[in-house]
């Protein structure tokens, strides 16, 4: 464990916190999350999950946008559901992702885990599109993710990053609830 990965799960904790309240502050610090990890995923070689932070600043940028300026009046977006064919789309470039990133990783580099890195990499940008649009699905599909990441973590002995992704999971059912709640109140109201 180093001081830059204690300061990077310090940030993702907060994020994610103000994730599922809501709060748009969650992806200025989440840029700020993932420009620290996609170094300590480069010194750990896990390539994918490098190259998944460097999209994640992009999606943290957009995820601002659509939480402030999206959605039809322009005023930011609501909590919504994705359409059966949206979801399964998503899902199948969330598996075409991985298997063309886990090919390239397993064949054309060194990386330590190339076809699970791969996957969870390909899934995690679904997840955070879902996220950065308000789509409830994001919070069952990071739940998954977020188990799968501390089995890794832990086996390339990342154990404050497992601890992290341990704490996103329970987050992620928090986040699920709330956003759920929310949901319903919006309907009713």
């Amino acid at each position: 464990m180093s001081a830059i990965e204690l300061l990077a799960a310090a940030l993702g904790v907060l994020a994610v916190w103000l994730t599922v309240r809501q709060n748009p502050w969650c992806w200025p610090i989440g840029l700020a999350m993932v420009v620290i990890y996609c170094w300590i995923f480069y010194e750990v070689k896990l390539y994918s999950d490098m190259l998944l932070q460097g999209v994640f600043a992009f999606l943290q940028l957009y995820g601002w946008w659509q939480w402030t300026r999206g959605g039809q009046q322009q005023h930011g977006r609501l909590v919504s559901n994705l359409s059966l064919p949206g979801l399964l789309l998503s899902l199948a470039i969330g598996a075409i992702g991985s298997l063309t990133l886990g090919y390239l990783m397993a064949n054309y580099t060194d990386a330590a885990q190339p076809w699970l890195d791969a996957g969870l990499t390909a899934f995690s940008l679904v997840a955070q599109l879902w996220m950065a649009q308000k789509r409830i699905e994001n919070w069952p599909l990071w739940l998954v993710l977020d188990v799968l990441y501390v089995g890794l973590f832990i086996y390339k002995e990342l154990y404050l990053t497992a601890g992290l992704y341990g704490l996103f999971c329970l987050l992620a059912l928090h986040g699920w609830q709330q956003w759920r709640r929310a949901q319903s109140l919006a309907v009713t109201a």
